[in-house]
């Protein structure tokens, strides 16, 4: 920044003209280019903190710019001339009067305090960020604190006593409040100007209003804020989650600790989605009951995070309960269907429910808009033929159909959802896991089945959660 006390030497050479221009085109163009993305970024999502943020640093974006090319014009210019009574003119008042087409008009205002005069000079500009007629004259230093909010008072009075007194450059910005009640943001730059004595003669200094500049970073701020608080919400809800799911499901991987003499082998597993954030209300479960006969069930809940895996909790805690009360698969699905029915949080869930009873060797089983069961026998593969029940919490009043099957030793069962199979939004159905069927035959343990599933269905991305649950008939 220049001062008088060095008028006598040699300027410093102002860069080529063509070469500060060629800077304002490019400056211009990456302008109109930030301003293209802010238009394709605006906020449709007002719930959305990471549309808000991304917006937001848009809007930063194009102020920096603007400022940039800004300081660009004023570089063009030349540096500040001196006028006759010794003030400096510190912003052509060609330049901030006539605006070039398509920029900003100038934020950039100066002025200059003679403190052996008392005369003060003040910029066309500056007026105008200040929202002070020029007929009203400029404010002197004593006047200039009465524009200022409060609290930014003493640091003016600091900056301005530290350049006089101390001889320190100025720094540092403040709030005025314009006649009409607009608030502004002001950046203050200037430095002591000396006599030939060393002594301070006057101010010098260069406003720029920054109001725009610093409300975009604070909505900046304030978007990742939310996005950050948003972010660990949703960590913390699902660690939540994870801990209320791991808290319900059986132990995995490995057999399930329901073994009992006569009682099938049993293996289940869960597979999670490709995203942290889709752990839904997908279960698995087998359990003796106290007849002797065991009880095998899946099923899922629409919705993600606490809500569904909450829900899920409560429905299977139902079931078990239901079933350990004797009641048949078709009715369990009737009683849970009306759980969800009653519930504070209504949500649509499937499920299939089976009893099996190895004194017989008979499998009684019901669904509610669920995949059947699979059965494999002798290398070969089928679903259950189908049986009517729609949804959970789809209707009121409906009934749900039970069957029964005889299971022979050394057949498979496999209980799944129907995620299992549904890869990266692609669906392939139950014929992809029936396809299994020759190497379940050779399989010792339901272990050896699900292992088997895994391999082929876990290593590839999945758009939602699922789970596989396979029992296997003693020889």
């Amino acid at each position: 920044m220049p001062s008088h006390s060095f008028a006598d030497r040699p300027g410093p050479q102002p860069p080529e003209r063509h070469a500060v221009d060629a800077l304002i085109t490019r400056a211009r163009r990456l302008r109109g280019d930030v301003d293209a993305v802010r238009r394709d970024t605006a906020v449709m999502d007002e719930d959305d903190p990471r549309l808000r943020w991304q917006h937001a640093l848009c809007e930063l974006a194009v102020h920096q710019l603007d400022d940039l090319g800004e300081h660009l014009g004023h570089l063009r210019n030349g540096i500040p001339a001196q006028t006759t009574t010794g003030r400096t003119a510190c912003i052509s008042r060609e330049s901030a009067a006539e605006p070039e087409t398509g920029a900003p008009p100038s934020r950039v205002g100066s002025a200059e305090w003679n403190l052996l005069t008392d005369e003060v000079s003040w910029s066309d500009e500056l007026y105008r960020i200040f929202g002070r007629a020029p007929e009203a004259g400029a404010l002197s230093l004593d006047e200039l604190p009465s524009m200022l909010l409060a609290e930014d008072q003493p640091v003016l009075t600091s900056m301005v006593t530290g350049c006089l007194v101390d001889g320190r450059p100025i720094d540092g910005e403040f709030r005025i409040l314009r006649p009409d009640g607009d608030m502004r943001t002001l950046h203050m730059r200037g430095e002591p100007v000396l006599d030939s004595n060393g002594c301070t003669a006057s101010m010098w200094a260069v406003l720029r209003d920054v109001s725009s500049l610093r409300r975009s970073q604070h909505v900046v701020g304030s978007a990742r804020d939310s996005l950050g608080h948003r972010e660990r919400l949703a960590r913390a809800e699902r660690r939540m989650a994870v801990e209320l799911q791991e808290a319900v499901l059986p132990a995995r991987p490995g057999s399930l600790p329901i073994s009992a003499p006569g009682g099938p082998d049993i293996a289940g597993h869960y597979l999670p989605s490709r995203s942290s954030d889709l752990i839904g209300g997908t279960w698995y479960d087998a359990m003796r009951l106290p007849d002797g006969r065991t009880l095998l069930s899946a099923g899922e809940l629409t919705g993600h995070g606490i809500p569904a895996t909450s829900a899920m909790a409560m429905l299977l805690g139902a079931l078990r309960g239901i079933a350990v009360a004797g009641v048949g698969p078709g009715a369990v699905m009737n009683h849970l269907n009306q759980l969800i029915e009653c519930s504070a949080q209504p949500a649509l869930g499937s499920a299939v429910c089976c009893r099996f009873d190895p004194a017989t060797g008979t499998l009684t089983w019901a669904q509610a808009g669920h995949p059947a069961p699979l059965l494999f026998r002798d290398g070969v593969g089928r679903p259950l033929p189908p049986v009517d029940g729609v949804l959970l919490g789809a209707a009121s009043e409906v009934a749900y159909e039970q069957d029964q099957v005889a299971l022979l030793p050394g057949d498979v069962l496999m209980l799944h959802t129907d995620g299992l199979t549904r890869q990266s939004g692609q669906g392939a159905g139950p014929e992809a896991l029936l396809s299994l069927a020759p190497r379940f035959a050779g399989a010792r343990t339901a272990q050896d089945c699900v292992r088997t599933v895994v391999e082929e269905f876990g290593v590839a991305e999945r758009s939602d959660d699922a789970c596989v649950l396979v029992a296997r008939i003693a020889d």
